[in-house]
């Protein structure tokens, strides 16, 4: 959709550093009510767009202020309607970008450097950004509220399109999956508990800080990048068992007990609480499956495997698929749900059972690829979403080869299209419309442009 941009654009103008704009001489370029846009910030986001490989969509210059304007029109209209956002969702999004954006430069003091700002000053401006975007989204919710499509519309829409130009589908996929967690053994987490226990002597004795053990030997490997930190999060987002031991602490010099969840066992320290929200390091070990293990669950899985494949029909694959240790498709007869991101980009399949191959995991999908519908997989490796090596088979339940698009098989995907378009169409209508009723004022060296909207009042 044209008007839900890019807040990469938003993301920038925060993280990027001030080197860009140094012997950049500033001035006001656009006047949007009571905003202004400098060009310092235009130079800025086109230098860090540039070094992000982000496309832009014409002269730069022309582009981003633009988009600026369009954004501050809309967060304009948001303190028109009262729009609020709730801390949690905006606490857990800046949470998520700062460790990203370590993860990104290398580390927190290389972040620090790069954007001349203290971690701390970064978390305020990203949680400025964060809540302004959330009030973009929210005004634009508001204004498309909920668009229906009828069947009429889906055909006038689908046979207005030329044939040669009508929309090319890729091949689908619906897959089926069971699989079985080979067991740890008691001396592995025997090993692992004393090897925690270890670390928490050395921090308690002052022999090393609990930050270089985490650097050194924590399997998170996002947050060992800085010394465990987690950055403040309140209890929601945190596992319940971590949430409860990281709650209870209140001596910044202690280590908490071990603690175990489902991604592997923790030892957490405490380094500052906000009200509901905390700060902690942690380090993370994880339970390696032996070879010996590993080779059983997969003979069980071949045992099972050749009983529903068996004459005798004992059961089906969709009955097998209870005893399964996947939860999130044990009780869906065994059926995948979109639940990613393609690429980063969303489609209309998420919350379906529809995937293409790049939207499965990469294990399954090496598998999947030479399948026939019906086919049941030989056992397979794969590291699921926890980070945890299993065991899996998977049976192809459906697959549509990509084709141009079609009534008959590809109503939803349509329907997604005149969707869009109608809440596009909404869009442009509101920002015309704002244009007109909003004081604009574009300096006069930056009006030569071939903008995206045609309704920009330029004096």
């Amino acid at each position: 959709m044209k008007y839900f941009f890019s807040f990469i654009l938003c993301l920038i103008a925060f993280t990027g550093g001030t080197q860009a704009q140094d012997n950049v001489i500033d001035e006001v370029i656009w006047v949007i009510g009571d905003d202004v846009i400098l060009r310092s910030e235009v130079e800025k986001m086109r230098l860090e767009m540039q070094s992000y490989g982000e496309r832009m969509e014409g002269d730069p210059y022309c582009f981003i202020p633009e988009q600026l304007a369009i954004q501050k029109l809309y967060l304009h209209q948001a303190k028109l309607d009262s729009v609020s956002i709730a801390d949690g969702n905006v606490f857990s999004y800046v949470e998520s970008m700062l460790k990203n954006n370590i993860n990104r430069i290398g580390s927190k003091e290389k972040l620090e450097e790069y954007t001349g700002k203290t971690l701390n000053v970064l978390r305020e401006e990203y949680r400025q950004m964060v809540r302004e975007q959330e009030m973009v989204r929210e005004v634009q919710r508001k204004l498309i509220g909920s668009v229906k499509v009828t069947p009429a519309e889906v055909r006038t829409f689908y046979n207005r399109i030329p044939q040669d130009s009508l929309p090319f589908i890729p091949t689908t996929v619906e897959v089926e999956i069971i699989t079985r967690e080979p067991k740890i053994a008691l001396e592995e987490i025997d090993d692992i508990k004393r090897s925690l226990r270890d670390y928490t002597e050395q921090v308690t004795s002052g022999k090393r800080e609990f930050s270089t053990l985490a650097r050194m030997y924590s399997e998170d490997v996002v947050s060992a990048k800085s010394g465990g930190e987690l950055g403040f999060v309140g209890r929601a987002t945190l596992m319940p068992e971590f949430a409860a031991v990281a709650f209870e602490l209140t001596d910044p010099k202690k280590v908490s007990r071990i603690v175990e969840t489902e991604y592997g066992f923790h030892i957490i320290q405490l380094i500052e609480k906000r009200g509901d929200r905390i700060n902690v390091r942690h380090l993370l070990l994880k339970p390696r499956v032996s070879k010996e293990e590993l080779a059983a669950t997969s003979l069980k899985m071949d045992s099972l495997r050749n009983d529903i494949l068996s004459p005798a029909h004992a059961f089906s694959f969709e009955e097998a698929a209870i005893f399964s240790d996947d939860k999130d498709t044990r009780n869906n007869k065994g059926l995948m749900v979109n639940q990613g991101t393609a690429m980063g980009q969303m489609t209309e399949r998420v919350g379906t059972s529809r995937f293409e191959m790049e939207e499965l995991p990469p294990e399954v999908a090496k598998v999947v690829y030479e399948m026939q519908v019906g086919d049941i997989s030989q056992p397979f490796t794969l590291i699921n979403a926890k980070q945890k090596e299993v065991v899996a088979i998977v049976k192809l339940k459906t697959r549509i080869e990509g084709h141009k698009a079609s009534l008959s098989e590809d109503y939803q995907a349509l329907k997604s299209m005149v969707e869009e378009e109608k809440q596009h169409q909404i869009l442009e209508k509101w920002l015309a419309k704002k244009q007109q009723d909003t004081y604009i004022r574009i300096n006069d060296s930056w009006k030569n442009c071939d903008f995206q909207s045609k309704g920009w009042v330029i004096d």
